[in-house]
């Protein structure tokens, strides 16, 4: 059984900013059909802030605090600020997930951000030049721990492209970010279809 932080645990009974912004300009969803989590991010921008986050989750525990916790890390944010917000980033804030439950950081950042790039590209379509380093960045997994989808050993980018605990070949999936199995055809971790590597 997982063995969740104080803060995770506080998170989770007593989540932050859940709801729905009606007129959002940035709306970003995430999910995990092999676990059933799905985060669906709120955000409303101001002269370049997030002047205000909501959001709703439907999953378990570590995914409602996860939720909850990037949207206070988000909330009042620069654009720029806001896509900083990294997996590790959230893990760290709330002291720590168990190494099966560090993807709900993964869905949390990423919902973020696709919320922020909804905002991005709905400002583009108005006319309004958006600055290149507001543009989201590709995930670089430096310093990210992720977890073994076989031993379920903590791997970090400088293990890849091997697991050291069972010497698995791994790969980083494109979609999420996860190690998935170097000649996996969909990703156990958010369903997306991949090509193994050669």
């Amino acid at each position: 059984m997982p063995v969740y932080s104080q803060k995770v645990m506080d998170h989770f009974t007593n989540p932050r900013n859940v709801g729905e912004i009606p007129d959002a300009d940035g709306v970003g969803e995430e999910g995990n059909p092999v676990c059933g989590d799905m985060m669906t991010f709120y955000i409303k921008v101001k002269d370049n802030r997030l002047e205000d986050v909501k959001f709703k989750t439907f999953g378990c525990g570590a995914a409602i605090a996860v939720s909850s916790m990037v949207s206070e890390m988000a909330m009042g944010k620069t654009i720029e600020e806001a896509l900083k917000i990294t997996p590790k980033s959230v893990a760290d804030e709330l002291e720590g997930l168990p190494k099966n439950k560090f993807h709900c950081s993964n869905l949390g950042a990423q919902a973020l951000h696709k919320a922020i790039e909804d905002y991005q590209a709905k400002q583009q379509a108005r006319g309004v030049a958006i600055p290149v380093a507001a543009k989201p960045a590709v995930a670089s997994h430096e310093g990210e721990l992720h977890v073994c989808p076989f031993c379920e050993g903590e791997v970090s980018a400088a293990d890849l492209p091997f697991c050291q605990a069972c010497g698995v070949k791994l790969v980083f999936c494109p979609k999420c970010g996860e190690v998935v199995a170097r000649d996996a055809t969909q990703c156990p971790h958010c369903g997306a279809e991949l090509k193994p590597a050669g």
